[in-house]
């Protein structure tokens, strides 16, 4: 029984990540997520349900169109199965349990899955996926076991206030924008769904690790501190990270200095 949840969890992820690279690719263009069917992006022919299946179609036409042999990115089984991945990660952090909290928990990791990758690609943060996210998050609040209301705006507060302080500083600075309003209300969105502490922890993961990838891209790529980061890209992780472990990682480190 166990074995046929899990499968179910998998099966669940894979379509739903075939979803999600439909809105990673046409919401930033501005296309319908329904209409046209999927086709192949060169010669436009509809691709058959049978060449749509996740992930497993990818690999039987080696990664290209039937039709013209274009050939197809590697992005779209990747987010497929890295949905499917976080998905039974979450089922396991939930305990096993298909409740309210399970699918909440799916929705925060689907916009963040998607919010990430279109920011990466596109530089930009939709509040299309943001703002209806942030608005389920605080209407979810009160009837959640490890928040309330009032954690929840106090979360968004800290999260997207934060940044905001950081792009008004900038913008005052340097005359120009550092951030984009865009992770200001991925923020908000995140702050709403994890509360204070697990949003702290969100901010300081994606600092690091924004800090240490621009490094590296200053080192080998030749980039200067002008370049800009897609800063989404970075939150999308953290806050999944800080979604599943981060209540332990906050009283590991609170551990460090003991009273």
């Amino acid at each position: 029984m166990e074995t046929l949840r899990i499968v179910l969890v998998v099966v669940a992820g894979l379509v739903w990540g075939s979803f999600l690279n439909v809105v990673i690719y046409r919401l930033p263009r501005e296309l319908s997520l329904v209409r046209p069917p999927s086709s192949c992006t060169k010669c436009e022919r509809r691709i058959k349900w049978y060449d749509n299946i996740p992930v497993l179609s990818y690999l039987v036409l080696g990664g290209k169109c039937r039709f013209c042999g274009e050939k197809i990115s590697p992005v779209y089984p990747a987010v497929e199965a890295l949905t499917a991945v976080c998905f039974v990660i979450v089922y396991f952090h939930n305990l096993r349990f298909f409740d309210l909290q399970f699918f909440a928990d799916c929705i925060f990791v689907s916009s963040l899955i998607a919010l990430g990758f279109i920011d990466f690609f596109h530089q930009i943060i939709p509040d299309h996926i943001s703002i209806p996210v942030l608005v389920l998050a605080l209407v979810y609040a009160p009837f959640r076991y490890d928040l309330n209301l009032r954690r929840a705006l106090l979360g968004a507060v800290a999260g997207g206030g934060f940044l905001l302080v950081v792009y008004l500083v900038y913008l005052l600075w340097k005359k120009k924008e550092g951030l984009g309003m865009g992770d200001v209300m991925m923020m908000l969105m995140v702050g709403a769904y994890l509360g204070l502490s697990r949003t702290i922890l969100t901010l300081l993961l994606a600092s690091v690790v924004g800090a240490i990838f621009g490094l590296l891209l200053m080192k080998f790529r030749g980039k200067d501190m002008k370049y800009a980061l897609p800063f989404g890209s970075f939150i999308a992780p953290a806050a999944f990270v800080s979604l599943v472990w981060g209540e332990p990682l906050i009283t590991w480190y609170l551990s460090l200095f003991p009273h």
